[in-house]
């Protein structure tokens, strides 16, 4: 039987679940996607419909299939939230620090493609009812599912 798979790429990434300390791995996104050029971005990827996304851990090299739900956050590093360059410089930058239901906080910026009057931290929180959001460092994305965020507060 022919293997009608699309083709996938690895991406370095630190998972974060709900149990256990963040493990290094790689996750893998689509080649190509139907709504934009290029390859699919972490974002989309984590608030596709489907409940699994697959993880190779790097202490193991078996793939496992990692419940949504239960993922508190993936980060990818050096990996803007943004690909498209004219939308990144046109996005606006919020401060955000998050407290997560395990008390860490996660400090970083938002890229917040809102209008004027709405692009404030709570219009970007509340802008989408996808599960994941990206908070940005100099470092890496966060992905964060903000089903374990307790609070946000804006920053600068």
């Amino acid at each position: 039987m022919p293997d009608l798979s699309l083709p996938r790429t690895p991406v370095p990434a630190n998972l974060l679940l709900t149990q256990g300390a963040s493990q290094p791995g790689q996750i893998f996104v689509m080649e190509r996607v139907p709504h934009h050029d290029g390859p699919e971005t972490v974002l989309e990827l984590l608030n596709r419909p489907e409940g699994f996304f697959a993880f190779r851990p790097q202490a193991n090299h078996e793939v496992l299939l990692i419940s949504k739900v239960q993922t508190v956050s993936l980060s990818v590093d050096r990996q803007a939230p943004i690909a498209d360059p004219a939308r990144l410089s046109a996005a606006r930058m919020l401060g955000v620090e998050l407290v997560l239901t395990s008390g860490s906080k996660l400090g970083g910026w938002a890229s917040v493609e809102l209008p004027e009057q709405h692009a404030r931290l709570l219009d970007y929180l509340n802008a989408s009812r996808d599960a994941f959001f990206a908070v940005w460092t100099h470092a890496a994305t966060h992905y964060v599912n903000r089903a374990y965020v307790l609070y946000a507060r804006p920053l600068g």
